[in-house]
């Protein structure tokens, strides 16, 4: 590997690597995503995932219960494999490049950040000896989100002769399948069904349905050659496959370079996706391809000029934050026609479903160097209000929006309750979204167009779930925090601490703007009187939070601390992850932790108990933890930071850092951890450098970890831009464009202007 902004590595064109690559070398840009499959496919029992998605496609499938009982979900929505148009089939004087069969001398795979594509090069000798260096660039455009760009490159090398080149585009494609992992679907059909299809003018083009969802899918493709001789072109339509054969004489030492451009379009962003597809390869291919490439150039250098991380100390590191902020920006949703996938658009993992992952972890990522992506975030789930409200009453509810544990479209898709629905704490992570973004950017109009009723609406529901005890505390029964080793509890301390916050925000802000007239006819829609809100006070005031006195920590819920400890140092490594080996009933009954759960609370809320619980919550956690999941160790780390413990919080961030480059869970072949990735950004950030957003304002605290030696970072805070660079002998905060800032560290107040950065010295 390189440090830098490029990613390189040798393709060796071993089965396991081939099917990682898939997903380390994908192309997305928020809206299509393309796994970085090999063009010419894979020898017969090689493993790979060839699929190219859409944000927020999807098919509705039965999901049918043993036993059915009062509205349990039986119908799911599952991501779509759209097409397959990456398939390019090369043949050289009759022989078929297949590197993966052999001949292959040296090879290898590039992802240029900064240019915003991947490259694959082959040097691959024949069978006769004929050699040839095949070279790949792919692009998904940031600023065409339709289109797809494949330039496929031949070079000569010791033979005059003709290459053959088949480019396909097939309409039916099966989505992928492992019945052994629950993280992934159980089957593999072809969701969609071809409407039409054929060749017009020589571009080909399909359009397909999803007959459940009802979903039209349009894509097409079209070519370019550019070549010193001429060459010959023919369309077939063969066995549903639509091919574009091209003959073309290659020459010793020279290059010959087919273009290959797709586009894909679907019925809920357009009235007419085949007419949007023509039209954006026509508009494409009237643009030179370096054009193409520099406007891709220019979107990335405005988005690194707000976000580029700079650490020194190991470029290994460096190298994997960059890629996870990479891949965040691929992943960001263009539109409030969808969220963010567990997986991103990389992969088929968790069918892409959205989780709470994604405004807990991802949206403070993008509020702090896109507020703009964070906005369409939060409003695809404003979009989905409705429906989160007919969530509710399904479990029972007579007020309040419940978000849905897993969904594309809003409407819950998680078959297993417990684990799925009974996570109430899905509200607490959108409510703690829409404010972190509200007080990062002072978006007035957001906060009463959208984010006011989304808080009101969640806040209800904990009215309508909680009670009081004999005692006056407001308790909060038969959730599911985010521990998923531990479901349907009482008082899970996480849980009752986000419903605590989520009450106070929704009441301090809804005083707030009660004035507006916007929000005075927002008011007389919901019904909403001052009583509700002075009940939302005062449940939020007398919320229980868990506390043993014995221990001196916050217990993770009622019945935890009752329950025998798990032994992990005595689980076999390969027992691990717990959730494979382990029925959850087993795992129910024992003081076992899948990830950060009390952890993250005391992250988020740190006011809400001493330094003292909070730091010994960590080291009882910390033993019971086997951050089987993805989104723990980041977590870790950055409450770590918080509470001083310097060399922890290194040795769980480089874990999070570099899960999805080093394969460090070995299951990144089915896509990127997403969320993961904003939670390292957040180790940083909000960790190592003590960054925090309340409603008192900016504060920082920076360190550097031993190890390292210096990292900086720019921002965006209140239409300002600023930039934090810390080393170890101090740090500096420098404004570098809007008004002057107060910032707090440690207690004390300072004014950051343009031309006085504030500094901290040793």
């Amino acid at each position: 590997m390189q440090t830098g902004m490029r990613i390189v590595r040798k393709e060796n064109y071993d089965p396991k690597e081939l099917n990682l690559n898939e997903t380390l070398f994908s192309n997305a840009n928020g809206y299509i995503g393309i796994r970085g499959t090999l063009e010419e496919g894979v020898p017969d029992g090689f493993p790979t995932m060839r699929g190219q998605y859409l944000a927020g496609a999807y098919e509705i499938i039965p999901m049918k219960q043993a036993e059915s009982l009062c509205n349990l979900v039986e119908k799911k929505q599952t991501m779509l494999n759209i097409c397959d148009t990456q398939t390019i089939r090369l043949t050289i004087d009759g022989e078929e490049f297949m590197p993966a069969k052999g001949g292959n001398i040296r090879a290898e795979r590039i992802l240029d950040m900064e240019a915003g594509y991947t490259e694959r090069t082959t040097h691959w000798k024949s069978p006769s000896g004929k050699e040839i260096r095949v070279s790949v660039k792919r692009m998904a455009h940031f600023m065409v989100k339709e289109l797809f760009t494949i330039e496929y490159s031949i070079e000569a090398l010791n033979f005059s002769g003709e290459a053959v080149i088949d480019s396909c585009h097939t309409a039916q494609v099966a989505n992928f399948s492992d019945s052994e992992d629950p993280r992934l679907a159980d089957e593999s059909p072809c969701y969609l069904k071809t409407v039409e299809q054929g060749f017009w003018k020589g571009t080909s083009y399909s359009v397909t349905r999803a007959e459940n969802s009802g979903m039209t899918i349009a894509a097409a493709t079209d070519h370019i050659v550019i070549s010193e001789g001429r060459s010959d072109s023919m369309v077939r339509e063969e066995g549903g496959c639509l091919i574009t054969r091209l003959r073309i004489p290659v020459r010793k030492n020279s290059t010959v370079t087919v273009l290959k451009y797709a586009a894909f379009s679907d019925s809920v962003r357009e009235k007419d996706p085949k007419a949007k597809v023509m039209q954006v390869l026509s508009d494409a291919m009237h643009e030179d391809i370096s054009g193409l490439y520099e406007r891709q150039k220019e979107y990335l250098s405005r988005f690194f000029e707000r976000s580029k991380m700079m650490i020194e100390g190991d470029d290994e590191l460096e190298e994997a934050v960059r890629f996870n902020m990479y891949q965040l920006l691929a992943a960001a949703p263009c539109d409030s026609h969808s969220g963010i996938a567990a997986k991103g658009l990389t992969g088929e993992g968790y069918e892409g479903h959205y989780f709470w992952d994604t405004e807990m972890y991802i949206v403070p990522f993008f509020t702090l160097t896109d507020p703009a992506l964070a906005r369409n975030i939060l409003s695809f789930r404003y979009a989905t209000l409705d429906k989160a409200r007919s969530n509710a009453k399904l479990v029972g509810h007579k007020k309040g929006a419940l978000y849905p544990w897993r969904t594309i479209t809003g409407v819950e898709c998680s078959g297993y309750f417990p684990s799925g629905t009974a996570a109430y704490h899905i509200n607490g992570a959108i409510s703690y979204a829409v404010n972190l973004y509200y007080l990062a950017t002072g978006d007035d109009g957001f906060m009463k167009e959208m984010g006011l009723e989304m808080l009101i609406e969640t806040a209800r529901l904990w009215l309508d779930t909680g009670v009081y005890d004999r005692k006056g505390r407001f308790l909060i029964h038969e959730v599911t925090g985010p521990d998923e080793y531990t479901c349907m509890v009482s008082n899970n301390y996480y849980t009752n601490a986000c419903a605590k916050y989520n009450l106070e925000t929704a009441a301090g802000l809804y005083e707030r703007f009660s004035s507006e007239p916007e929000v005075a006819a927002l008011a007389a829609r919901l019904s909403l009187s001052d009583s509700e809100i002075a009940e939302m006070k005062a449940a939020a005031e007398h919320m229980y939070l868990p506390y043993d006195e014995e221990y001196g920590i916050n217990p993770q819920d009622d019945s935890f601390l009752d329950k025998p400890v798990w032994d992990i140092s005595k689980t076999p490594k390969e027992d691990f992850p717990l959730l494979l080996h382990y029925h959850p009933l087993h795992l129910y009954r024992y003081q076992v932790c899948k990830q950060a759960d009390t952890v993250l609370a005391h992250f988020l809320f740190p006011s809400l108990q001493s330094k003292e619980t909070m730091e010994k919550s960590f080291r009882y956690y910390e033993k019971i933890t086997t951050h089987d999941s993805s989104l723990s160790t980041c977590v870790f780390s950055m409450t770590a930071s918080m509470l001083g413990l310097k060399e922890e919080a290194l040795s769980y961030f480089g874990d999070s850092a570099k899960l999805d480059l080093m394969n460090r869970h070995e299951n990144t072949k089915d896509g990127v951890h997403t969320a993961n990735m904003g939670g390292c950004y957040m180790a940083i950030v909000n960790g190592f450098a003590g960054l925090r957003i309340t409603s008192a304002g900016l504060s920082v605290d920076p360190f550097v970890p031993k190890g390292l030696s210096s990292y900086s970072f720019p921002f965006t805070y209140r239409g300002r831009q600023l930039k934090l660079s810390a080393g170890t002998d101090g740090a500096e905060l420098e404004l570098i464009s809007g008004d002057d800032l107060a910032v707090t560290f440690r207690g004390d107040e300072y004014t950051v202007t343009k031309e006085k950065p504030w500094t901290y010295r040793q």
